[in-house]
């Protein structure tokens, strides 16, 4: 009796262990802890069709166009035709996991599709201790106590877009929008090409911003097994130059400023007054 326990203690330490290290492997194999993103999807970037329509969706998930985590609300969509003018979807269904809008194309030519956000991180002090607070700019005055002490507060502005081409693409919503942080493309977004070269020349408020990293990671990360992520940097007149891999579906991310690293003692630096993120979702097409 003495030996089989011995035995079966030694098999269940043995299947712990085989089970922690397969564990740990599929973590370094298939990356899921991975950073929140925001993004807008299109159904097709380039439509050619008698009555041409495009469905938009929106969520925040782990894995790149994967509806795993939270639907992106997109009831401040903004829509610009092609000829400069406002318009607004038909429909339009928020879920779980993704919302959804369908826009109806009724001119030709390229489409800006974006949201634009703000919100705010304050830290406080309240009865002697440190407090954290984030929301909307409205919410602020109503939900921080009256009697807080070194508030500091730090505002994010962020945008997020696509494009979309009924017909052939047109620029006239090319234009910097010149408020905020931007990643403006000199080639059209919706002609974009495997193993070509396209350049971007990051903004800030209208203005060239250099030395600023830019992230370019495509979708289907749980297929591949890794990030993939391309990165690059922008030279002293805000411009870097991309040359995508492969066709598919790409997300292109700036934030600024840098975060702050954490110091040795677990610090971080003060919070900034002011800061800006910006994703774009692109196609790129085979050759």
């Amino acid at each position: 009796m003495h030996d089989a326990f011995i035995i079966n203690r030694e098999t269940i330490i043995l299947n712990i262990i085989q089970k922690t290290v397969l564990a740990i492997s599929l973590l370094v194999v298939f990356p899921q802890a991975q950073a929140h993103r925001q993004w807008l999807l299109p159904s097709s970037t380039q439509i050619d069709t008698k009555e041409p329509w495009v469905t938009i969706d929106g969520a925040v998930s782990e894995q790149l166009f994967d509806f795993d985590t939270n639907a992106l609300a997109l009831d401040g969509l903004q829509i610009t035709a092609p000829d400069g003018s406002a318009i607004t979807p038909e429909t339009s269904h928020k879920g779980k996991f993704r919302s959804t809008v369908d826009i109806k194309l009724s001119q030709q030519g390229t489409y800006r599709i974006s949201q634009t956000s703000q919100n705010v991180m304050a830290t406080y002090s309240l009865n002697g201790e440190q407090k954290r607070w984030r929301g909307t700019e409205e919410k602020m005055a109503k939900e921080l106590p009256v009697d807080t002490k070194d508030i500091i507060v730090s505002r994010t502005f962020a945008r997020l877009e696509t494009f979309v081409s009924a017909g052939k693409p047109t620029r006239t919503v090319l234009t910097p929008i010149g408020q905020g942080l931007e990643l403006v493309s000199v080639n059209h977004p919706n002609e974009l090409f495997a193993k070509e070269t396209a350049t971007f020349t990051v903004l800030l408020d209208g203005k060239p911003l250099a030395n600023t990293a830019v992230s370019i990671i495509a979708g289907g990360v749980r297929y591949r097994g890794i990030l993939g992520e391309i990165k690059a940097q922008s030279d002293a007149n805000g411009v870097i130059q991309v040359t995508w891999p492969y066709a598919g579906m790409y997300w292109l991310n700036v934030n600024y400023p840098k975060a702050a690293e954490m110091q040795a003692d677990g610090t971080r630096a003060a919070m900034p007054e002011k800061r800006y993120t910006y994703a774009a979702t692109l196609e790129v097409l085979p050759q």
